[in-house]
């Protein structure tokens, strides 16, 4: 289950998108630089690998007994798991930089920084069996590919939807604006995402509303375009009850009806259907924004070979269903849904549906939407932004 936020805390200086390769030999066989690619093939496994997540995505059975799909990545590989979670993606890029971790599980709005300051590696998906099964809608992505070259193997995915309390809303809304233009209707008991990514939620309104702003990509902004983003939220604010980033205070939130409409996830409806609470989500006619981890390899790593294993295990049909099922998002791979029964709540492999979601994608000075002639708003001047919007 989702436990701790996604906030991120911007880094300065985020320049264009750098090449990072693994070993200057082509091989998994050690740490490195160089510019010779990727590995081209793998060699014995050093016993041991040390794994940065997200908390759920390595569990052992150590928090609960029947939840571990670690021990049998370790049987099998003979790799040994060192796991440390962290909270947000901010912590997740100062940790990766001690050189301390072979392997990262990274969301969109920490992937692009983490290549662009090398701090992870091409991987040669030829390496990997499990790959091709992954869906094809989740690879060769702005978050996880880069000039052609792979960084990483896509995880778990899911969309930030739109949570409304039933008896305020018998019929469902099929529109943002109820969070937005409409918010004042229930002033006080709007709640959002508590992240300075959640600007893109309300730039990819605008696209829709607001035409005349040319918005292509909800995280490729120039200041005229950011500048209607920030103040929509700052419209916004007065209406709002809480930003969230624990969904557990989202669901207190709604089960007490100080909040009866905002940004959600699925895992968050599952479990308050599963308490008999009068709510419901929908994906608005606008789409929305979403999330999609990638498992990127260190350019320090230490057991490449190792960190190679997990990521071909942890994207195999079992282990994935298990790691995203317990998080709370679809899985990878159509052939995960075989181990999970609750698929189709999530709507795993629906490509339409995932066409409706701009994924989360880290804001940079070079627009993300192949703009050349104007410069887009990085991510230290979104959160610099959201700073002022929460007050």
């Amino acid at each position: 289950m989702r436990k701790n936020t996604r906030t991120a805390v911007a880094v300065t200086g985020l320049a264009t998108i750098i090449a990072a390769t693994l070993t200057g030999c082509g091989t998994a066989g050690g740490s490195g630089g160089g510019d010779a690619g990727p590995a081209t093939k793998l060699g014995k496994t050093e016993g041991q690998v040390s794994i940065l997540a997200w908390p759920g995505y390595v569990e052992d059975g150590s928090n609960d007994p029947k939840v571990d799909w670690v021990s049998a990545f370790e049987k099998s590989s003979g790799c040994k798991v060192e796991a440390k979670t962290f909270g947000t993606s901010d912590e997740a890029l100062n940790l990766m930089k001690t050189g301390d971790y072979d392997v990262v599980s990274a969301s969109g709005d920490a992937s692009l920084r983490l290549i662009a300051s090398g701090d992870v590696v091409e991987v040669n998906t030829d390496l990997l069996k499990n790959y091709d099964g992954i869906f094809d809608f989740l690879k060769d992505r702005d978050w996880n590919t880069v000039d052609g070259k792979h960084y990483g193997v896509p995880h778990g995915y899911g969309a930030n939807l739109l949570m409304y309390n039933t008896e305020t809303f018998p019929t469902a809304p099929d529109s943002w604006d109820v969070v937005f233009d409409k918010a004042s209707a229930n002033a006080g008991k709007v709640t959002a995402y508590d992240s300075p990514i959640y600007i893109a939620d309300a730039a990819m309104y605008l696209m829709a509303t607001k035409p005349e702003l040319k918005i292509k990509n909800p995280y490729a902004l120039d200041q005229k375009q950011f500048d209607a983003a920030v103040s929509l939220l700052k419209e916004q604010r007065p209406n709002i009850s809480e930003y969230w980033g624990d969904y557990l205070k989202e669901v207190q939130s709604f089960q007490s009806g100080d909040s009866v409409v905002g940004t959600t996830w699925q895992v968050i409806q599952n479990t308050l259907a599963g308490e008999g609470a009068t709510t419901d989500v929908t994906l608005p006619k606008e789409g929305a924004t979403g999330w999609s981890d990638t498992w990127m390899i260190s350019s320090k790593s230490k057991n490449p070979n190792c960190a190679y294993a997990w990521l071909d295990y942890i994207s195999s049909p079992e282990a994935n269903a298990q790691a995203t099922a317990y998080f709370g998002e679809a899985p990878s791979s159509q052939k995960a849904c075989d181990y999970r029964d609750d698929c189709e709540s999530y709507h795993a492999g629906d490509a339409d549906y995932a066409s409706k979601i701009w994924y989360w994608t880290t804001p940079i000075a070079k627009c993300l939407d192949g703009r050349t002639d104007v410069k887009c708003i990085d991510y230290a001047g979104w959160t610099t932004a959201w700073q002022q919007i929460r007050g």
